[in-house]
């Protein structure tokens, strides 16, 4: 046999297994879609589960090559059925009564939204939903057309865990240790050095609070931090390595670290309501405190000194004029970018009615304290007859509630 014909049996072969390699690949994406129109289509609700079922599992079995052609698939496979509500709009039309408005509302409806609710009754579904969000919006900056698939997560998800669905608990030494390794793995500002490090922050001094879905009993939403001290905390490393005492002299509750633990669920709002709620199970339990404030991050601080004003940059490393650089830090944490205010842990307390009360120095020398924010924290206090319209006044006239102390500080330097 000649070379020429030996190069050409090699080239067919190598190019027949190509092909069979690149099916062999797209079997688990078919089967995976194949499975979420066999849920769709199926009315039984025993074959429904068991089918759902597979798609969890297939979906968790996924090759993440095959994300992408995932979401994309949904994209135009479970959308709204045009024809449908082509004919529900007509109908409405031909009908404005409200007898027509639960077919339009339907028909209106893409075929995803059911797909995921069928997918949330299986066993494990709605982990694997949360987890499944959480894989589409990384993808979402390069490809902007799958929003619409987030936005139907962020529908059911809202509605799947409002608060009527969620059980606050105090995570405490004696909580399962399953729960406890996932408040070392979970907390995000200010880490948490083994078990000795979570042992002291749920000291009777130290309260740990936390929400959770009885669907998915053992995984966290949500946790605040909580330290039970004399006077407003303006630092970080003495609440998180002072000795623990019993809090008899406690006046203050401090907030000083929320963490939400579900990437997936981000966009839901859980922080305002568990906060809220902690303030009025700590005031039937001690009825000795009379401040309830957080020592929080700046975390975008340094980010917008040195894209917007690089001139202040000497100052703030170098600690020169501290007055003029809290009144920065003040400014920075009360300015808008759009219609939002630009810091994100300031738009959440703000937003939930709490006061721009204090900002402080030396506050946090931690290297991402210092990298971050130069070592700056700010305390916001929620003040309890004042919350409701501090919020309205946000809301509805961008006006952000300051202490006196910052509007002094404004006043002077900016």
């Amino acid at each position: 046999m000649s070379n020429g014909i030996k190069k050409w049996i090699q080239q067919v072969t190598d190019r027949a297994l190509e092909i069979l390699d690149l099916k062999s690949t797209d079997i688990p994406l078919n089967d995976l879609i194949e499975q979420c129109h066999a849920v769709i289509s199926r009315r039984g609700e025993a074959t429904g589960l068991a089918l759902a079922g597979s798609v969890v599992i297939s979906w968790t079995n996924l090759p993440e090559s095959q994300y992408i052609a995932f979401f994309q698939r949904l994209l135009a496979e479970f959308g709204v059925d045009k024809e449908v509500l082509d004919l529900a709009i007509k109908a409405y039309q031909d009908d404005t009564s409200n007898n027509s408005i639960p077919q339009l509302h339907k028909a209106a409806e893409p075929k995803r939204q059911e797909l995921f609710r069928r997918i949330n009754a299986a066993p494990h579904g709605l982990q694997c939903l949360i987890k499944m969000r959480e894989t589409l919006r990384l993808y979402l900056k390069d490809y902007p057309e799958l929003r619409q698939i987030d936005e139907d997560f962020i529908h059911l998800f809202t509605s799947w865990f409002n608060k009527g669905f969620l059980k606050l608990e105090q995570i405490n030494w004696d909580t399962p240790a399953a729960i406890l390794e996932k408040l070392i793995q979970y907390e995000s500002v200010h880490e948490i050095r083994g078990w000795d490090d979570l042992r002291r922050r749920l000291a009777e001094d130290r309260l740990c609070f936390g929400y959770f879905h009885p669907v998915i009993p053992g995984e966290p939403l949500i946790f605040v931090e909580v330290a039970l001290v004399r006077g407003v905390a303006n630092a970080i490393e003495p609440l998180l390595a002072t000795p623990p005492a019993p809090p008899i002299d406690a006046d203050t509750a401090v907030f000083y670290s929320i963490n939400n633990c579900q990437p997936g669920l981000t966009g839901v709002t859980f922080g305002n309501l568990l906060i809220k709620q902690v303030v009025s199970v700590l005031q039937s339990e001690q009825p000795n405190l009379e401040r309830f404030v957080t020592l929080s991050p700046i975390p975008g601080l340094r980010r917008w000194v040195e894209s917007k004003h690089p001139e202040w940059l000497h100052e703030f490393e170098a600690g020169i004029d501290l007055d003029t650089s809290k009144a920065r830090v003040a400014k920075y944490l009360t300015d808008w970018q759009g219609s939002r205010l630009r810091d994100s842990v300031a738009r959440f307390h703000l937003g939930n009615g709490a006061t721009l009360g204090r900002i402080n120095i030396d506050s946090d020398t931690s290297r991402r304290g210092l990298e971050q924010s130069f070592g700056f924290m700010v305390n916001y206090f929620y003040e309890l007859d004042h919350i409701v319209g501090n919020h309205e006044q946000l809301m509805e006239q961008s006006q952000i509630a300051t202490s006196r102390e910052v509007q002094l500080l404004l006043k002077k330097h900016c």
